[in-house]
């Protein structure tokens, strides 16, 4: 059968690429070695009548492999692991004169050197590591297997036969969807390169299908709910799609690094027509808002029934589809945070910020940008690729990369230096809670220690572009000190910001400062400046001095980007000594939430109804509203549009919910309008079992 396909060149087979799932070319049922003989007739011989995978939710082999929530009648197996079918033949198998094996086939182009094409043989006893079928119960015409698959086996669909062997020929059975078996990734296996030996981080990065992710600012961090779905009805389908789509070759989906990074590119509509169109620029014509998804579901569903990028994602949303991705395949994953994350364009490991004289930030110079967070990805997996030590969680990023810009401005001159601005708080969400934990020590040194300097002094002699020196200005030490505060600012409000200058010397001086306030994508990039402001300070010896900056709610409003967060850089001159001083800070203002309720019996199979209410908090209209309602194994993903919200109106909008999962559940809501984003809400709730009849 591995070799029934291709054309010869020179005396090989030249086998088309054998890279998409989907793809089908069935064996013969009937495979002859000649003529056979006249009133023989095959069907006297052993033959198969049925086949049965004992693939319900409640069968040994979805509760043994962990894959029992899949929403899918179809038999979800892990690999290196044994799971159980029976054959049925026309009579009583004999061990002593019937010859049968269990075949698995991937692809249009199977071959056996490949992987893609697995004839299981029926073995006495298994063995670790490898294909085998134990028989361990006849019964009557019926045989049940024990098969074994290998821990480094294809991840994907496999098409299964039987067959048959006859003095004649093989006699094999035809294609029957229902025996289909998908082989995932097995975390529970320590022959697996993604064995995860914690129990209850198998728990949560392979089975929660409910996630935290983090965002906003490091001293103001934010959380919202995100619905991975990896059981949902369709999402293993479209997974395996995101593969065939990127033409990954079918004997490399057994490789847990091949597999990130394809999936990590794939995720991304960069370049490869993949899942999802990333757009910063606050224009989400023809498509959704990156902060309206609350989940993965719709977006992975769409993409695979339209065979179109999605539109619109984000960070965040990059990692929540990528992460959904991993854990639907077996591949234990997380979302990690990074708080003021450096963007640096030109590759020198330095973020600069370019000022005028008068203190004003140069946008044409200052291409670098600090992101006020950014969302990547970590896959559990071993690296044999490496050297040792390095295997465990890896890092991707599935967020699309702008190419470098190299700065040819003249020659300037280093003002100041903050070697502790960026990477303060890297997180991810605590295993078994909603909480926060903080791995950023897996990532880097702590400030200042030895090993950390050498860290950056490394990386430095692999930078695309030297530096700007700043050796000498880290040393300098300046009798005044500036800091200033933001106060906590809702939405629609008025706010203050003081700044407090400090003269720790006997002399007087006097200070030049400059306010710039603008209105940022999270990106850290400028969308527009809403306040700018010069002010002179005479600062008295040995003494502390406050200024404050009222911000007024009608200078940003008419602005506002979907974060709804606000940067602001400030800088002062001492006009006696030179010595410029500078500080910048975001704050993400507050705002209000969607609100969820539930009433009826939280019970699987019966009906609840859930509300979902939103009150306008401004003093303008909202229009063009979308709610958004989702929760895995509660209800699927639903929306609504009101075409207007007036100033303080309430809108509210009912669902009819029949859960079909038990356990802790959650419900996550969203709202987008064409002046307000970012709007969320949660409701947490507790599914009981179905009563036993």
């Amino acid at each position: 059968m591995s070799e029934t396909s291709g054309t010869t060149f020179g005396g090989r087979r030249a086998i088309p690429p054998n890279n998409s799932n989907a793809a089908e070319n069935d064996p013969p049922t009937v495979e002859l070695q000649g003529p056979v003989p006249r009133g023989v007739n095959l069907q006297d011989y052993l033959n198969v009548t049925n086949v049965h995978l004992f693939k319900e939710k409640w069968d040994t082999n979805k509760l043994d492999h962990h894959t029992d929530k899949y929403d899918s009648n179809k038999l979800i197996v892990r690999r290196g692991q044994s799971f159980y079918i029976q054959i049925d033949f026309n009579r009583p198998y004999d061990p002593r004169r019937d010859i049968f094996r269990v075949e698995y086939v991937i692809g249009r182009y199977p071959q056996e050197n490949k992987g893609t094409y697995i004839p299981v043989p029926v073995v006495s006893e298994l063995q670790s590591g490898k294909w085998g079928a134990k028989v361990v119960m006849r019964e009557r015409t019926s045989v049940r297997l024990s098969i074994q698959s290998s821990p480094e086996c294809i991840v994907g669909k496999f098409r299964m036969y039987v067959a048959v062997w006859t003095p004649y020929g093989v006699i094999r059975t035809s294609r029957n969807p229902e025996t289909d078996t998908y082989i995932l990734f097995n975390p529970w296996c320590e022959e697996d390169a993604v064995y995860l030996d914690d129990a209850k981080e198998r728990e949560e990065y392979v089975l929660n299908d409910i996630g935290v992710i983090f965002y906003g600012d490091i001293s103001d961090i934010k959380s919202r709910s995100w619905s991975y779905g990896q059981f949902e009805d369709g999402i293993l389908d479209a997974c395996l799609y995101v593969m065939d789509r990127a033409k990954m070759d079918l004997s490399g989906r057994g490789n847990p690094i091949k597999v990130s990074r394809v999936g990590s590119a794939m995720v991304n509509a960069r370049d490869d027509e993949g899942v999802l169109v990333g757009s910063w620029d606050n224009v989400y014509a023809y498509g959704v808002p990156p902060s309206a998804w609350t989940g993965s579901v719709d977006i992975l569903l769409e993409y695979h029934s339209s065979e179109n990028p999605v539109r619109y994602g984000q960070c965040w949303v990059f990692a929540g589809v990528f992460n959904t991705f991993l854990r639907c395949l077996g591949i234990p994953a997380r979302v990690v945070t990074n708080y003021f994350s450096a963007h640096d364009n030109n590759a020198n490991l330095q973020t600069d910020i370019f000022l005028e004289e008068d203190g004003n930030v140069n946008s044409k110079l200052t291409k670098d940008s600090i992101w006020n967070y950014h969302c990547w990805n970590e896959a559990w997996m071993t690296r044999p690729d490496l050297p040792v030590g390095f295997g465990g969680w890896q890092v991707v990023d599935s967020t699309p990369q702008e190419n470098s810009d190299a700065k040819k401005d003249g020659t300037h001159v280093v003002e100041t230096v903050d070697a502790t601005h960026i990477g303060q708080l890297i997180v991810t969400k605590q295993v078994g809670g909603d909480g926060i934990k903080d791995i950023t020590d897996t990532y880097k040194f702590q400030e200042g220690q030895e090993e950390e300097r050498l860290a950056l002094e490394t990386a430095l002699m692999y930078g695309a572009k030297k530096p700007l020196n700043t050796e000498d200005v880290t040393k300098l030490k300046s009798d005044v000190d500036m800091d200033f505060e933001v106060e906590n600012a809702v939405l629609g409000k008025d706010f203050k910001l003081t700044i407090t200058f400090r003269n720790q010397s006997p002399t007087r001086y006097t200070i030049s400062a400059y306010l710039s306030g603008n209105i940022i994508f999270y990106t850290g990039v400028s969308h527009v400046e809403f306040k700018n402001e010069t002010f002179k300070v005479t600062l008295e010896p040995l003494s502390v001095k406050k200024e404050e900056v009222l911000i007024r709610a009608g200078e940003y409003m008419g602005q506002l980007l979907e974060q709804a967060s606000l940067h602001f850089f400030v800088t002062a001159r001492v006009n006696e000594t030179k010595v410029v001083l500078a500080k910048q800070k975001s704050t993400v203002l507050t705002i209000p939430k969607v609100i969820i309720k539930v009433r009826g019996a939280k019970v699987v199979g019966s009906d609840m109804v859930v509300t979902v209410e939103f009150t306008n908090p401004l003093k303008q209209t909202l229009r063009n509203v979308w709610i958004y309602l989702e929760g895995p194994g509660v209800i699927k993903p639903k929306r609504k549009l009101f075409r207007e919200i007036p100033p303080n109106s309430t809108v509210q909008w009912e669902e009819v919910s029949r859960p079909w999962v038990s356990g802790r559940r959650k419900l996550i809501a969203s709202m987008t309008s064409d002046s307000l984003r970012h709007v969320y809400g949660e409701l947490d709730l507790q599914i009981q079992r179905r009563p036993a009849e």
